[in-house]
């Protein structure tokens, strides 16, 4: 655990150099900027509220693909199944009426119901004609664009819109806040905790983490390969489900052209700089929202264009998962040397 902190404590900060160094290049103060960026994401209440509740889409599509790299299983279809789900939570607050205490819960549900489909839609496939999951997932994210496209522009347009979108859903489906602080970030909390317990501490979860590093080892230790194979591809479409589910119902309280955004593509990002680890992925999933959060009030003040955030998140990805080996080496050969010399003492 300290080694994967120190070696990607590193990494951010050589590649936060490196992007000093770009910046310098082009005239501007790196220190000016870095400066209004973190100030326009953690400096203020506001602004850290803004950065936790962004937080959530990228942290739950970042634990449905490290679940899945860890497991087995190449889900590569965290875009697909987060708009699918956020259709399905989206149609749920159209034609549903419920109290609020029943509603929230329900669109939760439907939303990962929608992703736990999308991905088992794969998974199936894997089963019946031996179709490489890595494809059908990457496929399945262009037809869920197409069809959520057509879903918005036609049987749920909202008529008074000028723009692909749909109606508002019903109020109680909207996730109320706590001092200011959006509870899908509490929800996001909760399904953490749920799947790092079943992950890390129950049976399940092991069999998941045994297959995943030697198919054949669990095999032949009795693990139903198959069956881990569909609950792994399940859960991890419904937290990508969940994640699409939350940004409707935390606001815009509809489904809008491009809600997806990028926010599953850098989960996967976020994934594979914390090596699949539940907890790294919470890590990276704060920091990378951090990044994002204050580009826009960093091009306010400093002029340095927002899209600089996603060229320094490409160097973090670049510089941790490129140095990770190398770091380990040296640590472990830092290690080594001391154990050596303590003995030669005693």
């Amino acid at each position: 655990m300290l080694k994967k902190l120190v070696s990607g404590a590193a990494g951010i900060l050589v590649a936060m150099v490196l992007g000093g160094v770009i910046m310098l290049f082009q005239g501007y103060n790196p220190l000016e900027t870095y400066g209004a960026l973190f100030t326009y994401s953690l400096g203020e209440r506001f602004a850290l509220l803004t950065m936790l509740r962004n937080s959530v889409p990228l942290i739950l599509t970042g634990l449905s693909a490290s679940i899945a790299f860890a497991s087995g299983p190449v889900n590569l279809g965290q875009p697909g199944q987060l708009v699918i789900g956020a259709l399905f939570a989206t149609v749920g607050g159209l034609y549903l009426d419920l109290p609020l205490f029943l509603m929230i819960p329900v669109l939760i549900l439907l939303a990962m119901l929608g992703g736990a489909m999308w991905s088992g839609a794969a998974a199936l496939m894997r089963r019946w004609f031996n179709m490489d999951e890595f494809i059908t997932t990457l496929m399945l994210n262009m037809i869920a664009d197409f069809f959520t496209y057509w879903a918005i522009t036609h049987p749920f347009f909202d008529e008074t819109a000028y723009s692909p979108m749909t109606p508002l859903i019903n109020e109680n489906g909207w996730l109320p806040q706590v001092g200011g602080l959006s509870t899908s970030v509490l929800i996001a909390a909760a399904a953490f905790l749920l799947v790092w317990f079943v992950f890390s501490r129950w049976t399940a979860g092991y069999e998941w983490r045994i297959s995943g590093q030697n198919s054949i080892f669990a095999r032949l230790g009795g693990c139903d390969i198959d069956r881990n194979y569909m609950r792994v591809m399940l859960l991890t479409g419904a937290l990508a489900g969940l994640a699409g589910g939350l940004v409707v119902m935390a606001g815009p309280h509809r489904f809008l052209k491009g809600i997806g955004a990028n926010y599953a593509w850098d989960g996967v990002m976020i994934a594979m700089v914390a090596n699949n680890g539940l907890i790294g992925t919470v890590i990276y999933g704060l920091f990378f929202a951090t990044l994002q959060s204050g580009a826009l009030g960093m091009e306010l003040i400093t002029a340095v264009p927002s899209e600089f955030t996603q060229v320094l998140q490409a160097a973090i990805v670049l510089v941790v998962v490129a140095g990770r080996g190398y770091l380990d080496i040296l640590m472990d050969k830092a290690a080594a040397g001391r154990r050596a010399r303590e003995s030669v003492h005693v």
